[in-house]
């Protein structure tokens, strides 16, 4: 059989994505992204820490980031996300910022966190007043806090779990009813934190209930890889990625997958 008619395969673009040993969600992070372009992931080493400020910082080291990105050099992506909230939110913005650089000297590409991707998103959608969701302890969603103020930010609500084990494995049920909780007063938009806490398909039915963009760490992450691609995302109804879903949000029974 001649195959030749299909004169592929056409050159691949990648993104490669830094993540914690714990991370559990590679096949979200895939949903966001359109044919033609490939995730190239990477953990960063185990140690045994429970999910805390401390493992927050350790994740992040300057070391252990220019590590992970030269073990991607090869596959020569065009942009190197770290995908982890935590880990670029506890150095404030002046720590984010230096991530960043640190990646960028590593590997000669652009690159992005999840918590610089955040403010980015934030600006996209015009909010400056959001509810916040989280999975962590107290502790850490102060520090997400306190980099939100930095950045000129108010939080107006929250929400969150305490946990410091397992977030990947917590339901869809239990994100919506924090954001149910989060929701307080007036707020610009919603935003779930953690790249280990699984979002994809409660966005379009929270905005639908909520009347505010709903943003999440895995959505604002590859969001912003890929917009510097010069491509879109994949998410029908996700305000941050359509935008018709801003003055038009789905209504919950009009998703599939609702539960």
């Amino acid at each position: 059989m001649d195959v030749s008619f299909l004169g592929g395969p056409h050159p691949q673009r990648g993104v490669g994505v830094v993540a914690p040993f714990d991370f559990a969600l590679d096949r979200e992070l895939w949903r966001w992204v359109p044919d033609g372009v490939s995730l190239h992931l990477t953990r960063t080493p185990f140690v045994p820490v429970e999910v805390s400020l401390d493992l927050a910082r350790l994740v992040s080291e300057h070391e252990t980031l220019g590590e992970a990105v030269r073990a991607l050099n090869a596959v020569e992506p065009e942009i190197v996300a770290y995908a982890c909230t935590s880990g670029s939110f506890v150095g404030g913005i002046a720590g984010e910022r230096a991530m960043c650089e640190a990646m960028t000297r590593a590997g000669a590409v652009p690159s992005l966190t999840t918590s610089g991707a955040l403010l980015s998103a934030l600006r996209e959608v015009g909010a400056s007043r959001i509810a916040l969701v989280t999975p962590y302890t107290v502790s850490v969603t102060q520090s997400l806090e306190d980099y939100l103020a930095e950045a000129g930010v108010q939080v107006t609500g929250r929400a969150y779990m305490g946990l410091t084990r397992h977030i990947w494995k917590v339901p869809y049920r239990d994100v919506v009813d924090m954001a149910r909780g989060a929701v307080r007063g007036a707020a610009d938009a919603l935003f779930i934190s953690c790249t280990n806490l699984p979002t994809y398909d409660v966005i379009p039915q929270l905005e639908a209930e909520l009347r505010i963009p709903v943003l999440s760490a895995n959505q604002v992450t590859m969001w912003a890889a890929l917009r510097h691609l010069g491509t879109r995302a994949v998410g029908s109804y996700q305000a941050l990625i359509d935008q018709t879903a801003r003055q038009d949000p789905v209504l919950p029974e009009e998703q599939e997958g609702w539960a």
